[in-house]
């Protein structure tokens, strides 16, 4: 049999494993996309109509990317379908559920083409929800977020209200089924939707379900590690009798447990399905030091196939480790050593900076532009973060209440709307609602006296008091999915708040909140493509770079500790270290600090759990010595 050229033998016998269940575990680098663009090339070699074959993967980039790779193959030359422009059905999961939907929407009772609530859609809604139900203080997103969650685990609005016990899951509830309301009374569906609404259809229609489980004879599901509930339910489902079931993943990245992938849908598939398993553990990105230090390191999870990644590539250069004195001084290190790099002839675009939490950017963006070197941050910059920018609002609207800086202070009062807002920019807040009059009396209030502290207050002590006295801090405590990580963004603002402590006061917070300004208009002007990449290592899965730093590896920070840990959490934080590693190519800079002020206090710090856990002898010192008169410790 015909076997596609340059492919390994593990490979070639995923390949060409056509019938009923396989699992196709598939290490970092190790070209599952290749593998599955091969396998459907294989099925459809074999006889079978493109349109048999079906698809599934997370990311509209990641479909569009295995879409065009077979529509522009020749994977069909020499056969009889070769001039055929049908292609096998390959989407995400919330494309492959509107499909459904649209298909059958008569069944499920909504118009061809019902209304998609986005996030913002929902957050609006749940906003008028909590306030229908007389529950303002919650935060929105969380709520969102906990519906979300539940529905992503087939949990619906009703068997949520049943279970719920505290006070607050009673709230959201309530809040949950006023959402659902106005989602039914409006004909529309939010994100989750297109999932649930697809399984309930294929669960309750028979015939519906074994009409698609004929049409898609051939079923492949990529990054199953990544799964949730609903979204494996889905999947199995679409199977037919002959159990024609790919999926493809790493147990070693998952790493999204908080937003509901489930590791167990991976674990449980050979007992569900049987059939065949075949391990990909050649490498074609790494070198062997890289690799055997993500080996070593992941070994310390229990519960997880055995597989180490190899690589033909030979071993490469050592990791290096910087010990910095405290966070300028690491991010100081990071600049200079990728200012190293680019005068060797390293493109900007070929470096990768990685770290655990989004407030970490900003002294590296820092010395990034101070050394002239161009950068993009994936994801919001430091100043672009709502939680910044809000806190910046409420400080120049006390020396100076513009129009504009009042504007966003108001957006940051709970239960003031758009109609209230326009208003009171207009002058006309005698026209308000009395509790709307005593929200911005208050707020008021608290610009004056922050105004009036300006006059002698050292700026750290006014970002201190704004975050404070503006309720910004509460409503971050209140919100435990992206409140910790926010609130440790508006920490940061005060550490560099704290490096204008030592100007007379009010120059001090003028000459912060034209720094914060400047860098702001900066950022927005970098759009260069040859530039260091800077994204948390969530964001860096699937990417690959080669040269990577990996920023901040102290205890607290990476692993993350949070204070409602979840069990399991030092194992997902682990294999969230095994992605950084394994996104580089060529060599990774490691560093962590000695101290690290945060919201303007100076800490000793520990170092990372996971260095220990790193082969030693693979690991070499950096040192400021041998960066010569271009390192300065702050």
């Amino acid at each position: 049999m015909k076997v596609p050229l340059q492919l390994n033998a593990q490979q070639q016998k995923a390949v060409l494993t056509i019938g009923g269940p396989l699992l196709v575990i598939a290490g970092a680098g190790a070209g599952k996309t290749r593998v599955i663009v091969e396998r459907i090339r294989e099925i459809i070699r074999q006889g079978v109509a493109p349109e048999k074959v079906l698809a599934v993967t997370f990311t509209n980039k990641a479909a569009q990317e295995m879409r065009n790779r077979i529509q522009g193959s020749t994977f069909a030359q020499g056969s009889p379908r070769s001039n055929l422009k049908d292609i096998p059905f390959i989407s995400t999961f919330h494309s492959l559920g509107l499909t459904l939907i649209k298909e059958n929407h008569k069944v499920l009772g909504l118009k061809r083409n019902p209304a998609i609530y986005d996030r913002g859609d929902s957050l609006r809604e749940i906003k008028h929800a909590l306030k229908t139900i007389g529950a303002e203080d919650l935060e929105p997103r969380m709520v969102l977020a906990v519906i979300s969650r539940n529905k992503g685990e087939g949990v619906d609005a009703d068997s949520f209200t049943a279970g719920a016990t505290s006070p607050m899951e009673r709230d959201v509830a309530r809040a949950w089924l006023v959402y659902e309301k106005e989602l039914r009374e409006s004909g529309a569906l939010d994100f989750d939707d297109l999932l649930v609404r697809a399984v309930v259809l294929l669960q309750t229609n028979p015939e519906v379900r074994k009409k698609y489980q004929e049409r898609w004879e051939y079923l492949h599901i990529d990054e199953y590690q990544d799964t949730n509930a609903i979204q494996a339910t889905l999947a199995e489902l679409l199977v037919g009798p002959q159990k024609n079931i790919c999926v493809v993943g790493d147990l070693d990245q998952t790493i999204y447990g908080w937003r509901g992938a489930m590791i167990e849908n991976m674990l449980s598939f050979e007992k569900k399905f049987g059939g065949h398993v075949v391990v990909l553990e050649q490498n074609y990105r790494s070198s062997q030091n890289i690799l055997d230090a993500a080996n070593e390191l992941i070994a310390n999870n229990p519960n997880r196939p055995e597989k180490r990644l190899f690589t033909e590539a030979g071993p490469g250069e050592k990791l290096a480790l910087y010990a910095a004195g405290d966070g300028g001084d690491e991010a100081l290190f990071v600049a200079r050593k990728i200012g190293e790099l680019i005068h060797d002839g390293a493109r900007p675009q070929s470096i990768a900076v990685l770290y655990r939490a989004n407030f970490q950017s900003r002294a590296i963006e820092e010395k990034l532009l101070d050394a002239g070197i161009p950068y993009q941050v994936l994801g919001t910059r430091f100043f672009e973060r709502k939680e910044v920018k809000d806190v910046l609002a409420w400080l120049r609207a006390a020396i100076s209440e513009t129009p504009t800086e009042l504007a966003r202070v108001i957006d940051t009062l709970s239960g003031v709307g758009k109609v209230s807002k326009l208003k009171i920019l207009a002058g006309q807040e005698h026209t308000l609602a009395p509790k709307i009059r005593e929200r911005l009396s208050r707020a008021r209030a608290t610009l004056q006296k922050i105004g009036v502290h300006a006059a002698n207050l050292q700026p750290s002590h006014l970002v201190r008091m704004a975050i404070v006295e503006s309720g910004i801090e509460q409503t971050l405590k209140d919100d435990k999915i992206e409140g910790g990580e926010r609130l440790e963004n508006l920490r940061e603002l005060v550490s560099l708040a704290v490096r204008y402590d030592g100007q007379p006061a009010p120059s001090g917070l003028e000459a912060f909140l034209e720094s914060a300004a400047l860098a702001s208009d900066q950022d927005e002007l970098k759009e260069e493509r040859d530039a260091v990449r800077l994204m948390t290592v969530h964001a860096a899965k699937g990417l690959e770079f080669p040269y990577v730093f990996i920023v901040g590896l102290e205890e607290g920070l990476f692993p993350y500790s949070r204070e409602d840990e979840e069990k399991n959490a030092i194992e997902e934080e682990r294999r969230l270290m095994y992605v950084a590693l394994t996104r580089a190519q060529k060599k990774i800079y490691l560093s962590f600090a000695m101290m690290r002020t945060v919201f303007g206090s100076t800490d000793i710090r520990q170092a990372s759990t996971f260095l220990q856990e790193l082969p030693q002898e693979l690991i070499e010192p950096e040192t400021p010595e041998r960066l010569g008169k271009t390192i300065y410790l702050d």
